[in-house]
């Protein structure tokens, strides 16, 4: 029988890669990549920090991992990057299946710069994108226009891009706005005419600032309608 010393010692997690990598993203969530460091990490997961050389050879390698993990979260999400075989859905399969790693970094939203920083393109990356023009592809593009394509999607295909603005989270965005549109009205006159239009006649405007995601979702489409067009006359 178990001495009640054995059954109040709580069972201790064994360090794993897989665990560094969860760990770290879980630190960037909470407070933000600039908190990433080794020894938070090693912190936060109660070890020792050198215990963590055993699994990533240094911080450049921990964001590699990181970024790995994160484009698995979309991996998950999608089936395992299927290709399905019946080519007619293409556009819906691939629409999707970007707006599923739009959601993925909208969850890490710290995830696009660091995707941006790497130097290397890892295997699960590259599973991603084969599995892309594996949609193009079985929906009857050549791998010419198919390559286009991929260039067109750019960092969209991963469910990030940069947008024009990005106002000061310590600003009032309405107010911004408004700024503008007294003070610039002679410089800026096409900038404020469609600020003034959109924002008191649509009642449904994301405008003062974007809706990131209507916005994102709007290149999607527009992209999309474009390749198929092109594709129909090829």
């Amino acid at each position: 029988m178990a001495t009640r010393a054995e059954t109040d010692t709580p069972t201790r997690v064994p360090l794993s890669r897989e665990r560094v990598l969860l760990g770290a993203i879980a630190l960037a969530d909470e407070s933000g990549i600039d908190a990433l460091t080794m020894r938070n990490l090693a912190q936060s997961l109660g070890v020792e920090a050198m215990s963590l050389y055993y699994h990533v050879a240094n911080k450049e390698a921990l964001l590699d991992g990181v970024v790995e993990a994160i484009i698995s979260e979309i991996e998950d999400a999608t089936n395992g990057f299927e290709v399905p075989g019946d080519g007619k859905e293409w556009k819906a399969a691939i629409r999707d299946r970007i707006l599923t790693a739009r959601s993925t970094m909208m969850d890490h939203p710290w995830a696009p710069g660091i995707i941006e920083s790497r130097t290397t393109i890892g295997p699960v990356i590259m599973r991603y994108f084969d599995a892309l023009l594996g949609l193009l592809k079985e929906g009857g593009f050549s791998y010419d226009l198919a390559h286009h394509a991929l260039h067109t999607f750019g960092s969209r295909a991963l469910g990030f891009t940069q947008e024009l603005f990005e106002p000061d989270g310590d600003t009032d965005p309405e107010e911004d706005v408004e700024a503008v549109m007294a003070q610039m009205a002679d410089q800026l006159p096409y900038i404020v005419a469609m600020m003034t239009e959109i924002s008191h006649d649509d009642p449904d405007s994301t405008l003062g600032w974007c809706d990131d995601q209507t916005e994102f979702t709007f290149g999607l489409d527009l992209i999309l309608d474009g390749l198929e067009a092109i594709r129909n006359k090829s």
